[in-house]
């Protein structure tokens, strides 16, 4: 399993977390709801306010909605001070199409169970089917010991769900590898982890985070220069040579 350099941990990335995938999928509607509701401004305590006083997730119970506000912050930080949150707040409202690819990219940096699956899926070819026990079982392999076939079993059922959020998996019952659909924002994102990570150039193009984005690399060249035409990033790209920039979404606050 790929695991981040300690330096990307500073800014929201984690490597050594049980992950939320045990008892949670990646929450998509429920992220949806809550960045819907609250402004580009917002801070954790706001984001605290909405989900457990307010109701914005729409759950029944103060309990549920605690728990809710506990596994959002274990996927998203859900604060500002986070750069891959505040990074993943700029670009969400972008494109509301990149939205799933977005909280993908993000849960795959913050939970290690869903990243300990991300190479079985991602190797698979389009329309072959994806179970649920492959996916326990890749969990397995990348954590001996540390799970109990139950929760094998939980981690399998969240993470198929997960990838069928972001677009990866499609199918009710039975689930077969498709393609997610990616947009510039998206790709602007996963540039920006890639360069957390400590990559650079053209090597941005070859980061697991990349990889996420299921699209040649021809197709992100040409969506990275219409992220930068929108100013999200500074793209340039000639012959062998390729050079971004990300000062927008490095920018210094306050």
């Amino acid at each position: 399993m790929y695991r981040v350099p300690e330096s990307a941990v500073a800014y929201g990335f984690v490597n050594d977390s049980i992950g939320a995938h045990g008892s949670r999928t990646m929450m998509l509607s429920e992220l949806r709801l809550l960045l819907g509701a609250c402004p580009v401004s917002s801070g954790q305590e706001d984001y605290r306010v909405a989900i457990v006083q307010d109701n914005v997730l729409l759950k029944k119970t103060q309990s549920t909605r605690r728990e809710s506000f506990r596994r959002l912050r274990e996927l998203y930080a859900v604060k500002p001070q986070a750069l891959l949150f505040r990074a993943l707040r700029d670009t969400w409202d972008m494109d509301m199409q990149a939205q799933p690819l977005l909280a993908l990219l993000c849960a795959v940096a913050r939970d290690p169970l869903l990243r300990a699956t991300a190479e079985l899926i991602l190797s698979t070819p389009q329309g072959d089917i994806v179970t649920p026990q492959q996916i326990s079982e890749a969990a397995r392999s990348n954590f001996p010991g540390r799970f109990n076939p139950t929760m094998l079993a939980n981690i399998g059922r969240h993470a198929a769900s997960s990838w069928q959020q972001s677009g990866h998996l499609a199918g009710r019952l039975t689930k077969v590898r498709s393609r997610a659909e990616c947009g510039p924002a998206a790709v602007a994102y996963a540039l920006l982890m890639g360069y957390l990570c400590g990559d650079r150039g053209e090597a941005l193009f070859e980061t697991l985070w990349r990889r996420l984005l299921d699209a040649p690399a021809h197709v992100l060249h040409d969506q990275a220069f219409v992220a930068s035409q929108q100013g999200w990033i500074e793209y340039r790209h000639s012959g062998m040579v390729t050079e971004i920039g990300f000062r927008h979404l490095l920018r210094m606050e306050g």
